[in-house]
């Protein structure tokens, strides 16, 4: 396993992650042999990568519940709170703290890691973003509100949104209570209803100034003003432009078999007939295709974060 030595030392000698009081025979035997990071927080990307598929492959040896199985556990989150923290800058504009934001991030980290099977041949960052993002964007959907409202309105109040801007760009003005219930199939009184829950995802002091925005279905003493809605096709589109110029780096044959698995969708023995390789080769071609493309993001990324410093 082809790993820097500098970050390694003998795991009887290693500190314990995040201070844990795992004694050195626990480590000995969690690891089995393998090398245990000095400080998993540091570690290198290609490190992290590597030493993480061979931790999976221990951890299913692990019974769980004992010591050993958490102790790897614990190691496996170090060592991947790099996802963490890039999913975490897609939502720097949000007025949560970015502290909360990691913290709920890391909780779908470790679901990611309870939940991976490594015989999918799937690597590990790209089954766990989703599921960190995920549980960041359904951390925003139940907290985001200052007043408590069910579901059903909540869902409603982003329905309404779409419809009003849609039927705004069809008729030049701002719809009426009646064109928005026809558009969703409503009761005037169900659009009044999600109306006036959607003043409840912000609060406004009572010391506010009455007027702003000429809407008539605001109602009195507020300013009417209206929250945006998350557009998922933005996230999409900068993701692509951030991958294209990684992918003008790659060479002729990596382009291809790029396309292959995910435009065609094609399997790695499929792909191997077509370029005429072994299974074994593609997938390993892959992954090597796929941790480029992740260090390039993490790589632009962090320089974006020192610039605006």
């Amino acid at each position: 396993m082809a790993i820097g030595r500098a970050a390694y030392r003998s795991p009887a000698r290693a500190p314990t992650p995040r201070g844990l009081p795992v004694s050195a025979a626990v480590r000995l035997r969690a690891l089995d042999g393998l090398p245990e990071p000095e400080n998993p927080l540091a570690a290198s990307t290609d490190d992290a990568r590597t030493l993480s598929v061979a931790l999976f492959a221990r951890l299913r040896a692990l019974d769980k519940g004992t010591p050993e199985h958490a102790y790897v556990r614990n190691t496996l989150v170090e060592l991947n709170l790099s996802l963490v923290k890039f999913g975490a800058r897609r939502f720097r504009g949000r007025p949560e703290p970015t502290e909360d934001i990691v913290q709920v991030g890391t909780i779908g980290l470790i679901k990611a890691i309870d939940r991976f099977d490594p015989d999918r041949g799937v690597e590990f960052s790209a089954f766990a973003l989703p599921t960190i993002v995920g549980e960041m964007k359904r951390f925003f959907r139940d907290t985001g509100w200052a007043v408590r409202v069910p579901r059903r309105l909540q869902e409603l109040r982003i329905d309404l949104a779409k419809a009003s801007d849609a039927l705004e760009q069809q008729a030049g003005h701002r719809p009426h209570r009646a064109e928005l219930a026809e558009r969703l199939d409503l009761t005037e009184e169900e659009v009044a209803e999600g109306e006036l829950a959607s003043h409840a995802y912000t609060t406004h002091s009572l010391d506010a100034p009455v007027g702003g925005e000429d809407d008539e279905r605001a109602p009195r003493g507020t300013t009417g003003r209206h929250t945006a809605v998350d557009e998922p096709a933005y996230e999409l589109i900068e993701d692509l432009d951030s991958l294209r110029p990684l992918l003008d780096r790659l060479d002729e044959r990596d382009r291809l078999i790029l396309s292959l698995r995910f435009g065609e969708e094609l399997t790695q023995a499929e792909i191997g007939r077509r370029v005429g390789l072994s299974q074994m080769h593609v997938s390993r071609i892959l992954a090597r295709i796929l941790g480029e493309l992740r260090d390039g993001l993490l790589e632009d990324g962090a320089t974006a974060e020192e610039t605006a410093g």
